[in-house]
């Protein structure tokens, strides 16, 4: 069990250290409408990491390459879908924005839908943690839960000190938060075009 634990810990943090459009997507919520309306998007792996999982458990092989194009194309529409809505906040900045109480749900779902359309976690699963979850689960169920709740524990903890930072440093004032967001949205647009061009070329 222990070592499951420990194996789930380092991949948690290490998924956290990562760079991509999710965490710039929780980025841009935290800078749009403050950490309290946002953390909740922190939590969207716990949806959309079920049906990734188990699909790949089930093939556990690399993702074929027409899947992984069309994820590719996916995600680059989404993201940049994404990054036009990061712009419409930065372009129009008030740092309260009245009428957002049903925000916090919606970012989950779009951060999910993410996920969802990443070609990445598809791969991590497959050729990282989805071989360590099964070894856990042929040795003891317990060592497989175990794992999982190591990984998301740190993961989500992880995801939440992030925005929180983000959060802290909406406070320093208008143009610092502004210009933060600025950035969210070229990172996002990065992403997204980078997505397309790999459903394109790679």
């Amino acid at each position: 069990m222990l070592v499951y634990l420990l194996q789930g810990l380092t991949l948690g943090i290490a998924a956290t250290a990562q760079p991509g459009p999710f965490t710039s997507y929780l980025i841009s919520q935290t800078l749009a409408h403050g950490w309290r309306r946002a953390w909740k998007a922190a939590f969207a792996p716990l949806l959309s990491d079920g049906p990734i999982i188990a699909l790949t458990l089930l093939v556990l092989s690399q993702v074929p390459p027409w899947l992984q194009r069309g994820l590719n194309l996916a995600s680059g529409l989404f993201i940049l879908y994404l990054a036009w809505g990061a712009f419409e906040h930065w372009r129009d900045f008030t740092r309260v924005q009245p009428g957002a109480s049903l925000m916090g749900n919606r970012s989950v779902v779009k951060a999910a839908l993410i996920n969802l359309v990443n070609p990445a976690p598809y791969i991590y699963w497959s050729l990282v943690s989805g071989p360590i979850l099964v070894a856990a689960w042929r040795e003891d169920p317990l060592d497989a839960v175990g794992f999982l709740m190591a990984f998301y524990i740190i993961l989500i903890g992880g995801l939440l000190g992030i925005m929180a930072l983000f959060g802290a440093a909406r406070n320093m004032g208008e143009k610092v938060s502004r210009g933060l967001l600025g950035f969210s949205v070229l990172a996002l647009l990065g992403f997204g075009l980078f997505q397309l061009w790999r459903a394109a070329f790679a």
